[in-house]
């Protein structure tokens, strides 16, 4: 086997769009302020359904970011992901053109892809007939689209996939992306993930599978409560959140700023259940230990974890035991918190936003809270900021992702010292 020399990655550029702001700096803003994006469901009507609630974006219109016509063909989700990929190129300061094109990729992950339009044609096929179908149904609702439509949005013309791993599909992707430009295959890649599934049919099924919380219908910016003791389930989010990743030489040649430098990939399965982890969180364990290892860490060099920290029963005590065993008696020196509890949970689009909180925490030197952390659950005993963020000079950040069928995911960023 052929020895590659690995390159050093940097992120060089940001983009979101949540239900606590659509762009990167309002994102950031109202995360340290501790703000809740959760409200009552505008989408549809969801009187019907046992939850109500929901983080939803909001006042995104796509014609900000693409011609009419176009967005008229894309189903929300992958609205979502040229709007931020735009962004994050922006940010960047990257040109993409005839002469680099080749050498920039996309990867975007997905957990869902284009459900609103295939309940919305499944409509018309039952009430209208089969032959008043959409010819765009297919390339709006297939997953892939995020991907292919960024691609042809900006002209990046280099490796181009997407994954599909549930609620780890935009870790994945970042994951993904991050070993094309280590080993070569790539100067820059967006990457990230997106989801638009606050549809009726997503709704009513993570519902049927007592995954979505539903005593807080009333008081819905209170409802998302990971670690806490009171927690009956996650709130349905969505959004899309955006990295570019480039080549450290590369980006020093061109004088871009740089972020943070992303040093580590872990990723794993529990080949366990197919919607419960395994108990102990023996998979997500190994996760983060893969990642520290990829990256030349130990566990006394990091300083904040972005938890998966869902807010529902099965999740939050296991991903606290997966921490403390990779970790040790490290885990009880850092910082730990849950920005789902003001996003609610983005399914495939959540490992894209929190990536952004992650590089952003190492930038900044500050870490986002989790809000609601109002009486922590006993076998959940880590440090996980409730309530205020806290000013903190962080060097190593891991950010967490795990996905229906036992998937999981550890993204590993450390400061650059430029």
């Amino acid at each position: 086997m052929t020895n590659i020399e690995l390159k050093r990655v940097v992120v060089t550029g940001l983009g979101a769009i949540t239900p606590i702001g659509n762009t990167v700096a309002d994102y950031w803003q109202a995360l340290l302020a501790g703000q809740s994006g959760i409200g009552p469901i505008t989408l549809f009507d969801a009187s019907r359904h046992d939850c109500r609630i929901a983080g939803e974006v909001k006042g995104f219109d796509p014609i900000d970011h693409m011609d009419r016509k176009e967005s008229k063909r894309m189903d929300r989700f992958a609205q979502f992901a040229v709007a931020a990929s735009k962004q994050a190129i922006q940010d960047a300061e990257f040109v993409i053109n005839d002469a680099n094109a080749a050498q920039v990729g996309v990867i975007i992950g997905t957990g869902i892809g284009g459900l609103k339009v295939l309940e919305d044609q499944q409509e018309i096929y039952l009430t209208r007939g089969p032959d008043r179908c959409s010819p765009f149904m297919i390339p709006m609702m297939i997953a892939n689209m995020a991907a292919g439509l960024t691609a042809i949005h900006v002209g990046a013309k280099g490796p181009n996939t997407c994954t599909v791993t549930a609620c780890a599909a935009g870790s994945n992707a970042i994951g993904d992306a991050f070993r094309l430009v280590q080993r070569g295959y790539a100067k820059a890649m967006i990457c990230g993930g997106t989801e638009a599934a606050v549809t009726p049919l997503s709704v009513a099924g993570f519902s049927a599978c007592k995954a979505l919380t539903t005593s807080r219908n009333d008081t819905p910016t209170i409802a998302s409560r990971p670690f806490d003791r009171d927690r009956d389930g996650f709130v349905l989010g969505e959004g899309v959140g955006t990295l570019v990743l480039e080549e450290l030489e590369h980006a020093l040649n061109r004088g871009a700023k740089i972020y943070a430098e992303m040093v580590g990939y872990g990723l794993t399965c529990d080949a366990y259940h197919m919607t419960s982890p395994v108990p102990g969180g023996e998979g997500a364990a190994r996760a983060i230990e893969q990642c520290l290892k990829d990256a030349g860490l130990t566990p006394d060099q990091v300083t904040y974890i972005n938890a998966h920290g869902t807010s529902t029963g099965a999740n939050d005590p296991t991903e606290t035991a997966a921490i403390k065993s990779a970790l040790g008696d490290n885990a009880y020196q850092l910082a730990v918190s849950s920005t789902k509890s003001m996003t609610g949970h983005l399914l495939g689009g959540s490992g894209g936003i929190e990536a952004v909180a992650t590089v952003k925490a190492i930038a900044e030197g500050q870490i986002p809270p989790t809000i609601n952390l109002d009486n922590p659950d006993p076998d959940c005993d880590l440090d996980y900021v409730p309530h205020h963020s806290r000013e903190l000079a962080v060097e190593v950040a891991l950010s967490n992702s795990f996905g229906f069928g036992g998937h999981n995911v550890t993204l590993a960023f450390r400061k650059y010292p430029g």
